[in-house]
């Protein structure tokens, strides 16, 4: 499994490297594939992120950043963690209106 190590200012800049870290991975076109995302919470606080991207042939790829380690986790459609991204700096959670299915 991969470690990389990222410098991401911003949500927008955090969605759009998952977005095509998983589209890398997975040999499909950046942008041709609808990603929902969704915020997770622990005692009513944000603490990360998940990201589904829906893929070809309804498979699904989805990465969690959880925010307590800084880390964002990719997974495969088979639920196998294919790369771990350990963010140097900590994009601060704005409320967003959820596109989740």
């Amino acid at each position: 499994m991969l470690t990389c190590f990222q410098q991401i200012g911003s949500v927008e800049d955090l969605r759009d490297y998952v977005n095509t870290t998983i589209c890398n991975q997975h040999e499909l076109q950046t942008g041709a594939f609808p990603m929902t995302e969704r915020i997770l919470r622990r005692r009513d606080k944000p603490c990360g992120i998940y990201f589904c991207l829906h893929g070809p042939r309804a498979t699904q790829f989805s990465a969690i950043w959880e925010t307590d380690r800084n880390k964002i986790l990719f997974y495969g459609s088979g639920g196998e963690r294919f790369q771990t991204t350990q963010l140097i700096d900590s994009p601060k959670i704005q409320p967003f209106a959820s596109n989740c299915t």
